[in-house]
């Protein structure tokens, strides 16, 4: 499992959507985790956001005797570019980047697929389901907007709408991962996940990069099915946990 560096950051974007101050801890562990309670109370944080690595539980032990509560498993799956052949296009879909005019549209897409999404937002309940939803909505328009969220956007366009999407980043000359992935529920099983795939592969590829990487929920079982076929495998996971302050 790659080391992750100890970042506490507060997200003025949490706040907004929520009303309530929000840190997110990184690469916390159980020795740095007296810092980011020490840091929250001086910036007048009341929900915070923490993530370990799944291997290491000292820190989850830590962080559950401190009052955190456990939110998800996020599993890593991975995929070496040059040992095995990257899967052709073959889909009736135009798969292409997203262009800056088409953000409202990417919004609608993710807003309409990740409607009910499992992930960390959803599983706390202090918090509102719809703007749990809108995170998602949010995160995709901005990925068109602004590269400092995302290097590139593909979308999956059929008869003339888009159906599909994939947010892409470059973490390193060597690692593309693609960040945020969704498929609008009318589209489903038409093939679209793997189109969508073959193009962040060819993608990742392009930019010169030996690996990509991508992750979601342990739950979401499906999206590793889609993985797996197209020769992903898994690597590694983080624990999220979610306290509040007030409490």
């Amino acid at each position: 499992m790659p080391e992750q560096a100890y970042r506490f950051a507060l997200s003025a974007l949490d706040k907004e959507r929520f009303g309530v101050t929000t840190a997110r801890v990184d690469g916390l562990t159980a020795e740095q985790l007296p810092d980011a309670l020490d840091r929250s109370r001086a910036e007048g944080v009341t929900f915070l956001i923490a993530r370990c690595a799944a291997t290491d539980f000292r820190t989850v032990h830590a962080l559950e005797r401190a009052g955190f509560l456990l939110m998800d498993t996020l599993v890593y799956w991975g995929r070496d570019l040059r040992k095995t052949p990257l899967p052709p296009l073959d889909s009736d879909a135009t798969i292409r980047p997203a262009r800056t005019d088409e953000s409202e549209q990417v919004k609608a897409l993710a807003r309409d697929a990740f409607r009910g999404y499992f992930g960390h937002y959803h599983a706390d309940e202090r918090l509102d389901r719809a703007q749990c939803d809108e995170t998602y909505a949010s995160w995709a328009e901005r990925s068109v907007l602004l590269r400092d969220v995302a290097d590139a956007v593909l979308v999956a366009e059929q008869s003339g709408s888009l159906a599909g999407l994939i947010t892409l980043r470059l973490n390193s000359p060597e690692q593309g991962e693609g960040v945020l992935f969704a498929v609008s529920s009318s589209a489903q099983r038409r093939g679209l996940s793997r189109a969508l795939l073959a193009g962040a592969l060819a993608w990742c590829a392009e930019q010169g990069a030996s690996r990509m990487i991508i992750s979601t929920q342990l739950v979401n079982v499906a999206s590793q099915k889609a993985w797996a076929r197209v020769g992903f495998e898994p690597d590694y996971a983080y624990y999220t946990f979610h306290k509040w302050l007030d409490e």
